[in-house]
């Protein structure tokens, strides 16, 4: 944590102004009149963010200079004379010109890269291995077959075109954002890197095409060499697609619509390898970005991975990027041309700002420095089905000590010429990578205003609260996540902040300023569009809680048993619904190893991204209980021993473990002690219990109904068509029961679908047409199918 004025927030992050160019609407004056009596919210520590791992880079983490202190932020948006070299009147009105034109830029002109790609080993091999190519053929003809991956080829980056295209998209953002700030605490370990020639690779989680723009711009506001960003787009116009592999975009090949139809020509894997090769030969930079949901993106990592192997590239220095929204701009999954693209653009500059953006550069870490030195362990990733399995069909209490494989992560047509195993050493290191970063990248991520309001709403108060009662939950929720240290992207008076967030938020909520009332009452639209944008913009603050969240469902699954076996609970006044009305008594006592068995078994059931993928999943589900003691929810119990504890005279011999396994502690040379647990009989331990229940209860319902609707589908079918009908089944489902729309998003569809193929209960079937899909006939049985919903809908808290 580094100490700051107390005015250093209100300062650095001030909260952009609510627009005055409309006349303000009723709930917003009451909300106004209702806030002026809000103390002001003063910040007075700011956590640092994006360390390298203690773990897999200490190395790299000992290089850290100059992140002891804390040097702002920075707003790009904010554009004026003192940002150039020139001063008076004509200088105000054309700053942005000026300061853009100061810019440094590096030059990357592509020249005889194309030749260089051509003579390269691996795309000779590729050509030689097709049908249509004969053996020794002339330059001339590998040209000729190459001519679809030319133009990709000769991706280039010409500083006026860099310039111009700069000072629109500067432009641009002022239309859409309020102000994007950058963190400028990493920058000069940016600088320093890339002094010293360090190959720099920025990786970003994708979450709108806003990102792919993000990045270089802020790299050339700063003086950095802009990277060649790797763009998942379908662009159709050739005069779009030019200009953008001139500032050195590089794009998806006509004719493949999404990466997944790229990556099915094996010459585009080979050609795009090479590419990187020479990309990194010329000391230029990289951009990817990678997604959590399928993993596409990661196969740029694996390339990379790959040639630091053959010793083509003697390094990179990787550089996690977490970028936050407080409104991310719906531009998610679309194929962009002329005809789309100026709607799009109209759409985006007509509407008034749409909140601030917060860029966060994480400290730069060696890839060769991870993948050598064996600290990045994979030796104990085991199927799903092996880990889960036993529990769910056999009622086993014990699970299966490893990590789950997420072998899907990293398409496997690109190690299908070299790895014939599908779990082969090499593929999982490089499926730990990808893991590795879409982590670090998300907890560089801060938690915007609008994403503690949305979880807010949606995990404590989702019958509606008032606005003095939302203050105070959003006080008390802000220190939890600074204690968990995970910088926040607002500052200012803490009514400044409430009122920006539900101004925001407001075309989702629902307002009620009633005339006989001075504080409004705000209650989520009860709308799939409405549940969406609320449930997207509280993911980041359920990725800060997800040690209580699953050390949460835990409790709630053991509960749920001590329930369904006839043992009797206290309690005062019941539940209402998902909001606890008095306080809740529970006379049970949990027992820890249970308990740490419920929170193992739950960790396997984790979509990519919320583990450390360098922490043993025994040891997060140790560390998941621990937490609910120190959120004091749980209250731990020593078991009365024989032998006092304090008496280690009469011990027997202690039982020592090796030094070399970094998942053991210092204390593991002596004796576990049991310990069992009672939940809080405090007033505000129910509800504190069910907010940390619900952040998951979206995604383990998707789970739930998902498996209901395995007894109704036709299979097989193609996988994009089982994931189709199931996503329908989701809707229809929350349509019926008119709430948990959380759980009806396309990603939360395909989650679970991907999870249900891990746990067996899916078979994969390849054919030409494509993957197939078929229930298993382990699960055609109506038996193992209720099982499986059991053990799921067990960790529902409701």
């Amino acid at each position: 944590m580094v100490h700051e004025k107390n005015d250093g927030i209100n300062k650095e992050i001030a909260v952009p102004p609510f627009p005055q160019n409309r006349p303000a609407l009723s709930w917003e004056l009451k909300i106004k009149k209702t806030l002026k009596l809000v103390p002001p919210f003063l910040g007075k520590f700011r956590p640092i963010v994006g360390q390298c791992c203690h773990q897999c880079t200490p190395d790299s983490l000992s290089k850290k200079t100059g992140q002891n202190f804390f040097l702002g932020f920075h707003d790009l948006l904010n554009v004026n004379e003192t940002h150039t070299r020139y001063r008076g009147w004509l200088v105000r009105r054309v700053c942005c010109v000026l300061f853009v034109s100061g810019c440094k830029v590096y030059a990357s002109p592509a020249n005889n890269r194309l030749e260089r790609v051509c003579q390269s080993n691996r795309v000779k091999e590729a050509l030689t291995a097709e049908h249509n190519a004969p053996e020794g053929g002339d330059s001339r003809g590998q040209i000729n077959r190459l001519s679809p991956f030319l133009p990709l080829i000769n991706t280039c980056i010409i500083p006026s075109l860099l310039r111009f295209v700069g000072w629109v998209v500067l432009k641009m953002f002022a239309s859409i954002f309020d102000s994007i700030q950058v963190n400028l605490n990493h920058l000069p370990a940016l600088h320093r890197a890339s002094q010293e020639g360090s190959l720099l690779v920025y990786v970003y989680v994708r979450q709108s095409i806003m990102d792919c723009a993000l990045i270089p711009l802020v790299l050339l506001c700063h003086n950095l060499r802009v990277p060649y960003t790797v763009s998942p787009l379908q662009i159709n116009s050739y005069s779009l697609r030019s200009i953008m592999q001139k500032v050195g975009v590089v794009l998806l090949p006509p004719s493949a619509v999404t990466e997944q139809d790229a990556e099915l020509d094996s010459l585009y894997s080979t050609v795009m390898t090479s590419l990187v090769r020479e990309l990194l030969h010329e000391g230029q930079a990289l951009s990817v970005g990678v997604s959590a949901e399928s993993g596409r993106g990661g196969q740029w990592l694996a390339r990379i991975r790959q040639l630091i192997k053959e010793g083509s590239v003697p390094d990179v220095s990787l550089v996690p990027v977490g970028i936050s929204y407080d409104c991310v701009p719906k531009t998610k999954n679309i194929q962009v041309g002329l005809s789309s693209l100026l709607p799009l653009l109209w759409s985006l500059l007509w509407r008034r700002p749409g909140g601030g953006v917060r860029i966060h550069f994480a400290q730069p870490f060696s890839l060769k420095e991870m993948c050598e030195s064996g600290r990045c362990r994979v030796d104990e990733w085991l199927p799903l089905q092996d880990l889960l399995l036993p529990v769910i069909l056999d009622n086993r209490t014990n699970s299966v000590f490893g990590r789950r494989r997420m072998s899907w992560l990293l398409p496997s047509s690109h190690y299908a010429s070299e790895l014939k195993e599908p779990t082969h050493p090499e593929r999982d290191l490089s499926i730990a990578i990808i893991l590795h970063l879409i982590y670090s990248a998300t907890s560089c991520m801060a938690v915007m205003s609008t994403s503690l309001v949305s979880s807010l709403l949606l995990y404590r108060r989702r019958k509606g609260t008032s606005t003095s009662l939302l203050c105070r939950d959003v006080a008390w929720l802000t220190e939890e996540v600074l204690f968990r240290n995970k910088d926040v992207g607002f500052g200012g008076s803490l009514a400044e902040v409430i009122h920006y967030s539900l101004s925001l938020l407001a075309p989702h909520l629902i307002i009620a300023a009633v005339p006989s009332s001075k504080d409004p009452f705000i209650v989520p639209r009860p709308s799939l569009a409405a549940t969406l944008h609320l449930t997207f913009q509280a993911q980041i603050v359920t990725h800060t809680f997800i040690l209580e969240a699953v050390g949460a469902c835990a409790v709630s699954a053991m509960l749920c048993e001590v329930a369904s076996s006839g043992v009797t609970m206290v309690r005062s006044s019941g539940v209402d619904g998902k909001e606890v009305k008095d306080d809740m008594e529970f006379d049970v006592v949990l027992c820890q190893s249970e308990l740490t068995e419920r929170a193992l078994q739950l960790c396997h059931l984790l979509p990519p991204g919320f583990m450390p993928p360098c922490q043993s999943s025994q040891s997060f589900a140790l560390d998941a209980v621990d937490s609910l003691v120190r959120c004091g929810i749980l209250i731990m119990e020593e078991i009365p021993r024989e032998v006092p504890k304090c008496d280690v005279w009469k011990k027997d011999a202690l039982t020592w473990t090796t030094s070399d396994d970094p998942y053991n502690s210092d204390s593991d040379c002596e004796e576990q002690d049991l310990h069992s647990y009672k939940i809080s009989q405090s007033s505000q331990c129910p509800e504190m219990l069910f907010f940390l229940c619900s952040m998951l209860s979206g995604h383990l319902r998707t789970l739930c109904w998902a498996t209901t609707k395995l007894d109704l589908l036709h299979t097989p079918l193609l996988e994009a068509e089982f994931v189709a009908q199931i996503h329908s089944h989701l809707c229809d489902t929350a349509s019926k029961k008119k709430q948990h729309y959380e759980s009806c998003s396309e990603e939360a569809a395909h989650t679970a679908v991907r999870t249900l193929i891990d746990l067996g209960v899916l078979l994969e079937e390849h054919h030409k047409e494509g993957v197939f899909l078929d229930v298993s006939p382990l699960f055609q049985l109506s038996d193992n199918r209720k099982k499986l919903h059991r053990f799921i809908s067990h960790y529902l808290y409701n």
